[in-house]
């Protein structure tokens, strides 16, 4: 009798070299969850006729009506390669822009990644994000150029061009590497067609080729061109047989992937900051699965039957049913009630899993971004995204018998993808949803009607703006309502390299309670003077705070008072209420009463508030509105029609180019002018422009 899946990945677990975390990521439509198919039924976990077209990672309801996917899905399966098995726990992603928060968190779990382009297409905005996702996490890429098929039979290029187009995406991408990923690893991972580091071929129909293998097996380019040329649909199935994807892509991975010991040698320093001399951060660089437990959760979906569930990567240690853990951002204590290990929709009940693998927990209740150990320690970094949310929408529900379970599903939405973000004033009874698009919302909408049962009715979206400041502001003075306390600020717009600092997750989002050596000498490094940088007291959002008093006997006891207006004034603006971005807040001096009773909250809340309100009034204060880059496909005609559209939505042009018979158009838009963009669009070009 045959061995079955969940037991032979058990069995490879803890064989670490024989382990490969890895995803793919691509722009939308480029072909990930097609190419994951057949990687499925190489495994032998579906059947050959179905790969390609089934799509089985994309097993949400509304993922199959609209064809895309939503949610990132993981499955562990085992591959063999040259004699030997080998466990590859696979995660296929999103490439709509609005969902990429899911690439983020996944890229948290895995070390390497497949970036899918297509052919005919290019490289597209998106892989350029998904790349710059991936290089921030450390996580290698490998590149797979896919729809080789369209090249021959829709734009019928030669040779000589087929080879010319290929060449400019490989070079495209390695510049984007090596302009992206830290010097250290820029030229490292470099992907190169004579080493094997890149794949051509076609997921639809299930053959993948690379020079290594193109040498051992004799099979050239001329043979792939003679399939599709003489018409025939049975030699192009012979092609999947003598190059089959799963074999050509899994051997691909398995020899220029890393294992997870490999892997974390390098990751950990970046993603985790404590000590790596002590007997915790050994295990990590090592990979110990006989080490202290590290578990990050990456994703959580909240099963009707089974509660929460919790699927992200074991960094250390083993994890077993009934363990007791801490949950170090929570600050408490829970317990594992079962481990799994994942098969896209389904998942497999395991007794315990080994550190380096990819699998799933419930019990345990939480949000993603959670180290889960077995005692406090120093958390993993914050899973920081590239894109925050930038379109709002107030929701209500019809029935006011439905407003407490309204509630509770706006949590657990907000649970399931952390970048939908849920405001829920319980006082005034509005509840707001902020999201990545106007696609992210409507599909939120559309699972809390359909999966969670609450009817709602919706207000039509409003676009997020930032507010920022131009010039260093006068003195202003914050007075408490008693008169006892007063606080002088002075703001000024952030530096540009402290800017992006903040951004690339050098200096992290943290308030500062003892000196930080690490983060002092960040901001030195960026220019600031170093007798300032220690005075640095919190960083949020892109703005930081710092205490430039001197000699101020009762300063700790006000100092958390502070900065919780300095934040409340950060998420809201003078100006419009909206979040303010790249604001430096110095607190020059203040005089506080000697009297405990007399600088309170309700005396120093007022006091801060419209102190720094009054400082950003002064400073030139002006909103930032969201811009969006699309890419417009039309045929020639059309070119006129492209550019008066983009003229009328505000936009501005970057770039043109003709591609045969059609007119491809980069240009950045702003997020308010896009509702309704699709329809415009059609119309204009009689509804033959796409965008993207």
């Amino acid at each position: 009798m045959s061995e079955k899946m969940v037991d032979k990945v058990q069995r490879l677990m803890r064989s670490q070299e024989h382990i490969r975390n890895i995803c793919t990521s691509a722009h939308i439509d480029h072909g990930k969850t097609t190419f994951s198919d057949n990687l499925l039924f190489g495994a032998g976990m579906m059947s050959e006729d179905l790969a390609g077209k089934a799509c089985v990672l994309d097993f949400h309801e509304d993922e199959m009506q609209r064809g895309i996917t939503i949610d990132a899905a993981n499955v562990s399966m085992v591959h063999e390669c040259e004699g030997k098995e080998f466990l590859i726990n696979l995660i296929d992603t999103p490439g709509h822009v609005d969902f990429g928060g899911d690439v983020t968190r996944a890229m948290r779990a895995i070390d390497g990644t497949i970036v899918l382009c297509c052919a005919s297409e290019g490289i597209m905005p998106q892989t350029e994000t998904v790349l710059r996702q991936a290089l921030r996490e450390r996580v290698k890429p490998l590149l797979f150029i896919n729809k080789v098929d369209r090249l021959i039979k829709e734009l019928q290029l030669t040779p000589a061009a087929m080879q010319e187009r290929f060449v400019g995406i490989i070079t495209h991408v390695n510049k984007l590497i090596s302009h992206i990923a830290e010097k250290e690893f820029g030229d490292k991972w470099q992907v190169n067609v004579a080493e094997g580091s890149v794949a051509f071929g076609s997921a639809f129909h299930k053959w993948a080729l690379t020079v290594p293998y193109m040498k051992k097996t004799g099979l050239t380019f001329k043979d792939v061109i003679d399939a599709y040329t003489s018409g025939d649909p049975e030699k192009v199935k012979e092609l999947s047989h003598k190059a089959p994807l799963h074999k050509v892509v899994l051997d691909m991975s398995i020899k220029h992937h890393p294992n997870p010991v490999q892997a974390q040698a390098y990751r950990i320093s970046k993603i985790w900051k404590g000590d790596l001399e002590t007997e915790e951060g050994r295990s990590l660089l090592k990979c110990d699965p006989n080490g202290p437990l590290f578990f990050v959760i990456t994703k959580i979906v909240i099963d009707p039957q089974a509660g929460e569930i919790s699927a992200g990567r074991l960094f250390s240690g083993t994890i077993k049913k009934g363990t007791e853990v801490y949950l170090n951002r929570a600050k408490q204590t829970s317990k594992i009630q079962q481990v799994f290990v994942y098969n896209g929709a389904k998942r497999e009940i395991i007794p315990e899993a080994s550190a380096g693998n990819i699998i799933g927990i419930a019990g345990v209740k939480s949000r993603a971004g959670e180290t889960i150990t077995f005692a406090p320690t120093e958390p993993f970094e914050e899973i920081t995204h590239i894109f925050e949310p930038v379109i709002t929408k107030a929701i209500e529900a019809i029935k006011p018998a439905d407003l407490p379970k309204l509630i509770e599903v706006l949590k657990m939405v907000g649970k399931e993808d952390p970048n939908i973000k849920i405001e829920i004033n319980e006082e005034t009874g509005e509840h707001l949803m902020h999201g990545m698009g106007e696609l992210h919302l409507e599909i939120i909408e559309n699972r809390i009607k359909t999966e969670k049962g609450v009817d709602l009715r919706t207000s039509p979206p409003i676009v997020v703006f930032r507010e920022a400041i131009t010039k260093v502001s006068q003195m202003s003075e914050g007075k408490s309502p008693n008169k006892h306390n007063k606080f002088y600020f002075v703001v000024e717009p952030l530096e540009e390299p402290i800017r992006e600092a903040i951004k690339s997750g050098k200096i992290p989002e943290t308030r500062i309670k003892k000196l930080d050596i690490n983060i002092r000498d960040a901001f030195t490094e960026c220019g600031m003077d170093s007798k300032i940088s220690p005075k640095v007291k919190e960083i949020f959002k892109s703005n930081i705070f710092i205490d430039e008093t001197r000699g101020q006997v009762h300063a700790q006891e006000v100092m958390e008072m502070i900065l919780d207006m300095y934040e409340d004034v950060m998420g809201a603006g003078p100006l419009a209420r909206e979040p303010c971005v790249n604001v430096k807040v110095r607190l020059i001096d203040m005089k506080l009463h000697e009297d405990a009773i007399h600088r309170g909250p309700a005396q120093v809340y007022p006091a801060i508030r419209e102190g720094i309100r009054d400082a950003i009034r002064t400073a030139g204060p002006m909103l930032y509105e969201p811009l969006q880059i699309q890419m417009l496909e039309a045929p020639m005609e059309y070119m006129g029609e492209l550019s008066k559209l983009i003229g009328n939505k505000r936009g501005q042009l970057l770039e043109m180019n003709q591609q045969g018979y059609l007119v491809v158009v980069k240009a950045k838009l702003p997020v308010a002018e896009m509702f309704g963009w699709s329809t415009e669009l059609r119309s204009a070009t009689e509804g033959r422009g796409v965008s993207f």
